[in-house]
């Protein structure tokens, strides 16, 4: 089968196309063959400036080809998604069972792999804010797979106004059909008028403006892998708090919280309350260029490689 990896870090054009022998499921574990695989900011990040070169996991979706010694819920056959911790940017990929989710039959592969780990996050970083209604409600990185999404949460959660933080005006009309009734660039001298909750996906320099948006008693939560510095007596003057979310804490220590935001994930999107968006579809030989393209903040939504 074919596999994409790369052996030093950088660019994009370190990654490259191998052929190696088909994996084996271990205990718990499926082997999926890949219709759609996402591509995310923390795997770009990974290849370029990463401690050393590994396997690029991320979440996948295709065909269940093999189970392992001990899986009762899944069957060759069953559509399925999930995170690949291991080789996702391949032709099959390994999932641990408690990892994978059924793809309903209204659903595609490219629909799983752009709703259900951008969706995740996107749910799980807005409930740690502890929103409350009639909330002010700031996204950052709003046009990503994961902004988009958060925006849609925001404005279904009863938020009075929500607030889409780009890094171009040529975002902007892609934002506000999402729901946002306001846009603010990253480079803007203010960003408007102060709001209860920011959600930040970028980190860095943002954090500063970030904090300073916010209204007495605002809270932030940083689910950025771009890290950053935060002012504390800016939290102080504000009375504001700041905190921080990983859904790979969710999925390890509650997976019955996991579990049960994955199915109402896909009951929004049945309802259409969540429409996620695809910004491109690329040949999984391709993946130089779908990395390009995610580094590059150019994308409105997903990017998936399709193998």
């Amino acid at each position: 089968m074919r596999r994409v990896r790369h052996e030093v870090t950088g660019g994009p054009e370190v990654l490259f196309v191998e052929e190696v022998p088909v994996p084996e499921p271990g205990p718990g574990e499926l082997l999926v063959r890949s219709e759609a695989v996402g591509v995310t900011l923390p795997a770009v990040r990974k290849v370029r400036e990463g401690p050393e070169p590994g396997p690029l996991g991320g979440e996948v979706a295709g065909t269940v080809a093999a189970v392992g010694e001990g899986v009762t819920g899944f069957a060759v056959g069953d559509r399925v998604t999930g995170l690949c911790f291991s080789h996702a940017y391949a032709e099959l990929a390994v999932v641990h069972e408690a990892m994978a989710s059924r793809i309903p039959d209204r659903a595609t592969a490219v629909d799983a792999v752009a709703l259900v780990r951008s969706g995740l996050v996107a749910r799980g970083a807005y409930e740690a804010g502890h929103p409350r209604p009639g909330d002010a409600v700031m996204v950052t990185a709003a046009a990503s797979a994961v902004g988009t999404l958060a925006l849609q949460y925001a404005r279904a959660g009863g938020a009075s106004r929500v607030v889409a933080a780009v890094g171009s005006a040529d975002k902007a009309e892609f934002v506000r059909a999402l729901g946002a009734d306001e846009v603010v660039l990253y480079g803007d001298e203010s960003w408007g008028d102060p709001v209860d909750l920011v959600i930040d996906g970028v980190g860095g320099e943002l954090l500063g403006p970030a904090v300073r948006v916010l209204a007495p008693g605002g809270r932030l939560v940083a689910f950025s892998s771009g890290g950053g510095t935060i002012d504390a007596y800016e939290l102080l003057v504000r009375g504001a708090s700041v905190i921080g979310f990983q859904m790979a804490a969710i999925a390890r220590g509650k997976p019955e919280v996991y579990a049960r935001w994955r199915d109402e994930l896909w009951e929004l999107h049945r309802d259409k309350v969540l429409r996620p968006r695809v910004a491109a579809e690329i040949p999984l030989a391709e993946a130089a260029r779908a990395h390009e393209l995610v580094a590059s903040r150019r994308n409105l939504g997903k990017v998936v490689l399709i193998p």
